[in-house]
Order: structure tokens, then sequence, then C-alpha cells
């Protein structure tokens, strides 16, 4: 099974997600070219999926809403988010993908 595309360094990390806004629930639907595809709930409008994919990582992660922040793909379906206070591994694990 190819690895999500996670990058780790002193602070934590960055992985790139693929959203789907305005689905029925938000939840991880695995991966797409090496990308985590997450579902989101929220519209893509006035930043309401971005919000939704934040709180969601969050809570999969086990950490504070204000460790994880969108660092590109503000307006884009595909979005490198940074993750403060946790290792490659970890993320791995707590989103169930190796």
């Amino acid at each position: 099974m190819p690895q999500p595309e996670i990058q780790e360094d002193e602070e934590g990390v960055v992985l790139v997600a693929k959203i789907v806004p305005g689905s029925s629930k938000t939840a991880l639907a695995g991966l797409l070219d090496r990308m985590v595809k997450v579902k989101v709930a929220a519209p893509p409008e006035k930043g309401k999926a971005n919000e939704c994919l934040i709180a969601f990582l969050a809570k999969q992660l086990g950490v504070r809403k204000n460790a994880v922040r969108i660092i590109a793909g503000q307006t884009n379906p595909v979005k490198h988010v940074r993750i403060d206070g946790i290792s490659a591994q970890s993320c791995r694990e707590k989103l169930h993908l190796g």
C-alpha cells in the first residue's frame, strides 16, 4: 500500500490532503495519489470546509485546533496542512494509514 505524503521536522508534520466538500459526513476516505483524502460535510464557501478539515484532523490526531493550520491551498481542494506536536509515524497510526 502506498504511504501518504507526510513530511516531518522538529516542530511536527506537513501532510497533503485532498478534500471533498459538501459530503454527507466528515470522514477519512483513504489515499488518492499519496494524498490523504478527507470528505468534509461543510460546503466550500467562506472557509467553512477548511474549518471543518482543521477540526476533524485535530480531533483524529488528538491535538489542539490551533496546532493545525493550512499553509497552502486555502481555496484549492488540495491542501498542505501543518500539524504541530506530532510525529509522522503517530500521524499515520492515528489516521489508520499504515
